[in-house]
């Protein structure tokens, strides 16, 4: 007897799917990226280009890709059957996208170790009295409590010359083991390894089930990182010197808009908070009802991620402030970004206040459960698309199941590397180039051009207020159709004209075969677009006209919110109703 085929799955409630989608967008660069570029890039002025991005290409790009899921009710490869075959490696450039983000499960595993030590007194970062202490490391909180403020040792703590501070050595020698660099891989250190198998055997279980675990899971990991962040916002802005450090988080310096790195660093920090271009709204959004009103949530979302970016922003900076008031330096001394803000800096501040280790194991588990969210986000991407490409062999019982065991088991042996001593350097790399601002861009500039040019923007329009019963502003329409595309355009001729190669932290230079290396990783997800384009033309019969039209135009009618039926699509009443192609070609 032939295993039944099961149907695709919706979410059971419509917070599950508002939690899991606030979840995926609110993530680690809301609370490590965004402060720190405010404060690089002028403060408050900042916020211009920001919100200058955020409405011309972050919320459009934003719904389209959540229109996209509802409405076609597929994954992220084959959503694109029914929008325009043609860029049908859209999907494919997504999915690799997303098998380079997967490295980012790393990071978690450094917070669950941290997350282990912050219930030791002292905080092993606070001192300089462990195995993997040099003779240059400084306890900074000593030195405060007994005020030796030493401006020449802080000068040389920052630059890392002749001092480092006890936070520094820790991530540097006590969590990490650091090698020389790429080139010196070094043995695997264990502890990290793991947490890296706690990590993935977690996510594993956040989405064995589809969004039937999903569903439960976002109830506590959605929800807790706003209520740690209120917490350590709360007590940020109680500390002395707090103030100091939110003036210099928002001063405005009018100077800077001039400045086009700042414009392509707000264009990009907008698309990676949003989520854009990473298949997710569309996985997500494919497990709606029909008829759920996902422009309304798009636009609560979006107003959602933005606010906590700003928010955070303050947290962030009244403990920077803190720790530069406690130091008597001045601020910009102690800010960092990304990591070195979330495993030095940070730490380090909280190793200075009363109960050191609750602040920071609520910091810790904020982190966790900020990357969890969108790690399993990711994860859920690759496995529906893949479900969606052979539903009568993958929606069987148990597939699901089997399938994500042998994809995290694969993964976890490929990120073994990640947990050597010189681990660090090999994430840096791929975290610059697997996933950077060019090859999202990129996307984003095709699914605008497929959707706008060829599935219509007027008929996206009318599958919008089909939907939901509203139509979207027209700055939507016009936005689908010239400003975004015109906006990723520029920005992705910019980033290449303005394109720095990779250093690590201290001054270190990649060997020089390492940045071809970088450069394949980028340019696989985007020649997956082209290559998809050009091997369909030559592969479908007719002349060359012929083959643009039937690849241009949809193979199958989105599913009718009214019979929750799809039916194929005649291509001659397709040309009827959409901008006919002889007026493109």
């Amino acid at each position: 007897m032939e295993t039944k085929v099961e149907k695709r799955e919706q979410w059971r409630k419509k917070r599950e799917y508002i939690l899991a989608s606030a979840g995926n967008v609110v993530g680690l660069g809301n609370v490590w990226r965004f402060p720190y570029l405010c404060y690089k890039n002028g403060g408050g002025v900042f916020l211009l280009p920001y919100c200058f991005f955020a409405l011309l290409c972050g919320l459009p790009l934003f719904l389209l890709e959540t229109v996209i899921g509802q409405y076609m009710q597929e994954g992220a490869i084959t959503c694109w059957t029914k929008v325009c075959p043609l860029a049908k490696g859209t999907g494919y450039s997504i999915i690799i996208i997303q098998l380079y983000s997967r490295l980012y499960i790393i990071v978690l595993a450094w917070a669950l170790l941290y997350l282990i030590y912050c219930f030791q007194d002292p905080l092993p970062w606070a001192t300089c009295n462990n195995p993997w202490n040099t003779d240059r490391c400084v306890d900074l909180t000593s030195a405060n409590r007994t005020e030796i403020h030493n401006s020449n040792l802080m000068v040389n703590w920052t630059s890392g010359n002749l001092t480092k501070s006890s936070a520094s050595e820790f991530w540097e020698r006590g969590v990490l083991s650091m090698s020389g660099g790429l080139e010196e891989a070094g043995t695997v250190k264990w502890e990290l390894l793991l947490c890296l198998l706690a990590c993935w055997v977690v996510c594993y279980f956040c989405i064995w089930k589809g969004v039937r675990s999903t569903g439960k899971v976002v109830y506590f990991t959605a929800v807790f990182p706003y209520v740690m962040l209120a917490i350590l916002l709360i007590r940020g802005l109680t500390l002395p010197g707090a103030w100091q450090g939110v003036v210099y988080y928002l001063y405005p310096d009018l100077s800077r808009l001039a400045d086009l790195q700042v414009w392509i660093e707000a264009c990009q920090q907008v698309l990676f908070s949003y989520g854009v271009a990473s298949g997710t709204l569309i996985t997500l959004g494919s497990y709606n009802k029909v008829e759920n009103n996902c422009y309304r949530d798009s636009l609560w979302l979006c107003l959602l991620n933005s606010c906590t970016s700003f928010v955070g922003g303050f947290a962030v900076f009244s403990a920077l402030g803190f720790m530069a008031h406690q130091q008597g330096v001045p601020i910009n001394l102690v800010v960092d970004s990304g990591p070195g803000l979330a495993f030095i800096a940070f730490p380090q501040a909280v190793a200075m206040m009363p109960l050191p280790q609750l602040w920071a194991v609520c910091f810790f588990l904020m982190l966790i459960m900020l990357g969890l969210d969108t790690v399993f986000a990711g994860l859920e991407t690759i496995t529906s698309s893949v479900i969606d490409m052979f539903p009568g062999q993958m929606r069987r019982p148990w597939r699901r199941e089997i399938f994500l065991v042998v994809f995290c088991t694969v993964f976890f042996f490929l990120e073994i590397p990640l947990a050597t001593q010189g681990g660090v350097y090999l994430f840096q790399l791929i975290d610059y180039y697997g996933a950077n601002g060019a090859c999202i861009l990129f996307v984003s500039l095709t699914q605008c051009l497929a959707v706008s040019w060829a599935f219509g923007a007027e008929r996206m329009c009318d599958a919008v207020e089909t939907m939901t019963g509203q139509r979207p502003w027209v700055v939507f329409k016009l936005c689908w159709l010239y400003f975004t595309p015109l906006i990723c355009t520029v920005c992705f001729i910019c980033s290449f004209l303005d394109y720095q190669p990779l250093t690590s932290s201290g001054g270190y230079m990649y060997p020089d075969w390492a940045y071809p290396l970088g450069w394949a990783i980028a340019l696989s997800s985007m020649v997956a677009i082209p290559i998809w384009a050009v091997g369909k033309i030559c592969l479908t019969e007719g002349s060359l006209r012929q083959r643009l039209l039937v690849l241009w135009y949809p193979v199958r009618e989105p599913v009718d919110p009214k019979t929750n039926k799809e039916e194929l699509l005649n291509h001659t009443e397709m040309k009827t109703i959409s901008a006919p192609l002889h007026d493109i070609v």
